[in-house]
């Protein structure tokens, strides 16, 4: 059971980091939710065996709100929701902020 949130809500982007080592799976994800609401709810789709730990501290750093694993989609979906005024971070390296 999911501990931050006992109903996952539906996904409005999914993304597909099947195979990615973290460094590119936060390169993706930023790009595909480049533009989407505040509220969006986004599945993240992670096989690298950091991503319990990197995609929580990401969350944290810019001010996304870490839903958690989804729980009935098997040990590799995470959600969380987009903030409305996350931490800006840069282009080419989103795990660092944009000073």
């Amino acid at each position: 059971m999911n501990p931050l949130n006992h109903e996952t809500p539906a996904p409005d982007i999914t993304v597909d980091g099947t195979g990615l080592l973290c460094v590119t799976l936060l390169l993706r994800l930023r790009r595909e939710i480049d533009g989407a609401e505040p509220g969006t709810v986004v599945h993240v789709i992670a096989t690298d065996p950091a991503a319990p730990l990197d995609l929580p501290a990401w969350c944290h750093m810019t001010g996304h709100h870490y839903l958690g694993p989804v729980p009935g989609h098997g040990p590799d979906r995470y959600a969380l929701r987009l903030a409305a005024e996350p931490t800006p971070t840069r282009r080419d390296a989103p795990w660092h902020r944009d000073e």
